[in-house]
C-alpha cells in the first residue's frame, strides 16, 4: 500500500490539493454503495439502476449519481446502455469474496470509524485521540461495549490482513519453531496460514473468549483443531505459557510506550527466558517517500493512542520489555517482521 502521492506530483499543485482534500467524498461513496449491498445485487451480471433501487430500497435518480461516480475511479462499470457491473474492485466489496474487503470499508465509514478523523485537530492539539474525545472512552472499549461494531472491525482486520499474511509466511523461515503462540491473533487467519505452510508446527490461539470461538471455527473446518488450541487473554494480565516462539501482530502499534512494555513483558514472563518474539509491524523510515505506515500511524494517533514506531524505537521498547532485537526480516506488504529474543 502507499500512497498517491508520485500521481499527484505531476499535476498542478491546486489540482493535487484538490483531490486530495476530496478524498473523504470517495470513502463515504464506497460505504453508502457496500451498506446497500450494490456489489452482491449486481453478482448475476449488469443490471439497470431502476432495477438495483427498487432491490436496494432507495432513490433511483440519487443511485444512478452515486454509481456513475464511483465507475469514474473503477468501482463499478456503466455501461453504453446504462446498466451497471462489477469491476475486480467492486468484487471486493462482497463479503464472500476472495480478498474481501467489505467489512474495512464498513468500518472506515460508519460513524464510529469515520467520525474521529473529523477531530482530528484536538488529536494535534493536546496528544489525545480524537476517538476518546467524541465517545469519552477508548477505542478498545468501544468495541467491547459494541459487540456489533466490535465483529465488524474484527473482521475488518481479517480483510486488511490478507496480503500480509501471505507476505508474511514467504518472508519468514518458521521451520525451527515448534509452538507458535499468536497472541491477540484474532479469529486466526495468520496461524492457520502459518500452520497449514509448517505441517509440524503447533499452535496456540489467545484472545478474547467472544473472539477465540470464531478461531475456533476457523481451525475446525481448515482441518486445524488437533493442532492448535485457543485460549482466553487479556495481555495486560498475562499472555499463555508453552510457545518456543511468539507472534505479535499489528498489536504493539496500537499502544503507546507503557502499555506496550506492559504487554512485552508478560510475554517475556510466559517465555522463561527462552525462544523468539515476533512482531509483524510497519517499521517507520525516514524521508519523503510516500508509505503507507506514515498514515497509519496518524490512524493511531486519532484511533488508538498508538503509533508506528521506527527501527531505533522498536529496539528500545523491545530492551525495556526484557528482550533483544536480533534482526528485522522484510516482506512483500507494508510489515516486517522484528525478530527479539529474551534477555
Amino acid at each position: 500500500m502507499s500512497s498517491p502521492a508520485p500521481a499527484l506530483q505531476t499535476l498542478p499543485p491546486p489540482v493535487a490539493l484538490l483531490s486530495l482534500t476530496t478524498g473523504h467524498w470517495t470513502t463515504q461513496a464506497i460505504f453508502v454503495a457496500t451498506k446497500l449491498c450494490i456489489a452482491d445485487l449486481l453478482r448475476d451480471g449488469p443490471k439497470s439502476t431502476p432495477d438495483l433501487a427498487q432491490s436496494a430500497g432507495v432513490d433511483a435518480r440519487s443511485l444512478y449519481r452515486l454509481l456513475r461516480a464511483l465507475s469514474s475511479v473503477g468501482i463499478f462499470a456503466e455501461g453504453p446502455d446504462g446498466r451497471f457491473a462489477l469491476t475486480p474492485m467492486a468484487e471486493c466489496l462482497q463479503a464472500d469474496a476472495p480478498g474481501s474487503m467489505r467489512a474495512w470499508v464498513m468500518v472506515m465509514g460508519e460513524s464510529f470509524g469515520f467520525q474521529p478523523w473529523g477531530d482530528l485537530l484536538h488529536s494535534v492539539k493536546t496528544g489525545q485521540t480524537a476517538f476518546d474525545h467524541i465517545h469519552g472512552m477508548g477505542f478498545f472499549d468501544y468495541l467491547g461495549k459494541n459487540p456489533e461494531h466490535g465483529r465488524l472491525f474484527d473482521e475488518s482486520m481479517t480483510n486488511f490482513s490478507g496480503p500480509e499474511i501471505a507476505a508474511i509466511v514467504a518472508a519468514y523461515d518458521f521451520s525451527g519453531v515448534h509452538t507458535l503462540v499468536d497472541v491477540a491473533g484474532g479469529y486466526g487467519s495468520l496461524l492457520s496460514a502459518i500452520l497449514q505452510a509448517n505441517p509440524s508446527m503447533q499452535g496456540i490461539l489467545a484472545d478474547m473468549p467472544a473472539v477465540i470461538e470464531g478461531a475456533r471455527r476457523r481451525f475446525e473446518t481448515s482441518n486445524l483443531a488437533d493442532r492448535c488450541t485457543v485460549a482466553p487473554l487479556n495481555f495486560f494480565e498475562s499472555v499463555p505459557a508453552g510457545g518456543d516462539a511468539y507472534m505479535l501482530k499489528h498489536i504493539i502499534h496500537d499502544w503507546d510506550d507503557a502499555r506496550a512494555t506492559t504487554i512485552l513483558r508478560n510475554c517475556h514472563r510466559a517465555m522463561a527466558g527462552q525462544g523468539k518474539l515476533l512482531l509483524a509491524e510497519t517499521v517507520m523510515t525516514p524521508g519523503n517517500d510516500p508509505e503507507f505506515g506514515k498514515w497509519l500511524d496518524v490512524a493511531m494517533l486519532v484511533y488508538a493512542g498508538g503509533c508506528e514506531r521506527t527501527q531505533p524505537e522498536y529496539r528500545d521498547l523491545l530492551a525495556a520489555g526484557g528482550f533483544r532485537l536480533t534482526r528485522i526480516v522484510p516482506t512483500q506488504s507494508p510489515l516486517s517482521v522484528i525478530e527479539a529474543v529474551p534477555v
